[in-house]
């Protein structure tokens, strides 16, 4: 999948090109971001404005322009090639697991203020990028496993696993993706300043209790901020509870002053937030979450990447549960480009008998009697992701 949108740096840009939005700008000015650019002048206008960055609706232009994703997936297969599903699930496994134990060393560390210094884990954000490319479902398929009590520590790894891909199929070039996975991954670190009867109330916050749980980000960013941590990292750590209508937190950042990656931090986060098990609360079905996000729009989230993110992860996403017509539940494997209704899915429970089946995987775009019926929770069955999953790794 190409999105039509490209991230382009300033000095990237072309006459004939549509600029949809401003990406990255280090003043804080209001800039018309809409239009072509017909004149050498605007170009220089944007940088004298401090604009670095700028995303492309590539359909609206007026010259065909080679998409950056192509470019960059090219350089990148050089070194990273791609590999199958059953190539890639135990070393994502193996990722995740390492995931965990870094962010909740960091953790410890920020809440006996000690200095973080060489446990920031970039090198790892890295990895989860690698992984990304080589392929993407395994590591997708690992955001699916869930642990009530530990939320605060895959939260953080999920954000970082979904932002890499989203960034992937947004068309950005290497680096932004490494950006934005080292931002996910880091962007909850302040949560462990907030008192637990707070942090894990079942029931609604107080406003004193939310005025204190929204410090989180400012915890977060000056930690950051004190080790050295890139400025624009920071930045998107600090907008990921920004909302376009200017009633997010903690700046109440207008829509014009919100940063592209600080737009794509808040569509996941919430997405993760929302279908995400936790000790007093279950999570909802990817769909449910995906349909509240869209009803946000355009007030809360950027309308385009909301639609963009959704094409992204699917209707039914990878490592989600679905029942199948023949009364046979299936996570599903990888979506079907142009057919998102009939992704490839791995066969392995009889919903009728609640037993396991050998696994069989079919592609349900080429399968005439079989189709999804609704997507189903592990809960419903008693299904535990994490064993199947690691049933995967073993065949």
């Amino acid at each position: 999948m190409t999105s039509s949108f490209q991230t382009f740096k300033i000095d990237e840009l072309q006459l004939g090109m549509y600029v949809h939005q401003i990406a990255e700008q280090k003043h804080d000015v209001s800039i018309k971001a809409q239009g072509l650019l017909l004149k050498e002048e605007t170009i220089a206008g944007l940088k004298e404005k401090g604009v670095s960055k700028v995303v492309v609706d590539l359909s609206k232009s007026q010259h065909e322009i080679a998409p950056i994703k192509q470019v960059q997936e090219s350089e990148t297969a050089k070194v990273l090639a791609k590999t199958s599903f059953e190539n890639e699930i135990a070393k994502a496994s193996r990722l995740h697991d390492e995931g965990k134990r870094i962010q909740q060393t960091l953790l410890d560390l920020i809440q006996e203020n000690a200095l973080l210094g060489k446990h920031v884990p970039k090198d790892f954000s890295k990895d989860i990028v690698d992984s990304i490319y080589r392929n993407p479902n395994a590591l997708l398929c690992m955001t699916k496993i869930r642990e009530k009590d530990e939320y605060l520590i895959e939260h953080s790894l999920n954000v970082s696993i979904l932002l890499a891909h989203f960034g992937r199929e947004f068309g950005m070039d290497r680096a932004d993706i490494d950006e934005l996975a080292y931002a996910g991954f880091l962007h909850d670190l302040g949560k462990i300043k907030v008192p637990d009867n707070i942090l894990h109330k079942p029931g609604q916050l107080t406003d004193d209790e939310m005025e204190i749980m929204k410090l989180h980000v400012t915890y977060g960013a000056e930690t950051l901020q004190d080790i050295g941590v890139d400025s624009g990292i920071v930045q998107t750590v600090c907008e990921h509870h920004e909302r376009l209508d200017g009633k997010g937190y903690p700046a109440g950042k207008p829509d014009n002053e919100i940063s592209l990656h600080g737009r794509m931090i808040a569509i996941v986060d919430v997405y993760d937030a929302l279908t995400a098990d936790r000790v007093y609360k279950a999570g909802m079905s990817s769909q449910k979450a995906l349909k509240i996000i869209l009803e946000g729009c355009p007030h809360k989230y950027d309308e385009y990447l909301v639609n963009l993110f959704i094409k992204c992860v699917g209707i039914f996403p990878v490592g989600s549960l679905v029942l199948l017509s023949n009364q046979r539940i299936a996570f599903v494997l990888q979506q079907n480009e142009g057919n998102p209704t009939k992704p490839r899915v791995r066969v392995f429970y009889s919903a009728n008998h609640r037993h396991y089946l050998e696994s069989k995987d079919i592609n349900l775009a080429t399968e005439r009697n079989v189709e999804v019926v609704k997507p189903v929770m592990p809960r419903e069955y008693g299904i535990d992701v994490k064993a199947l999953f690691e049933r995967s790794i073993k065949q």
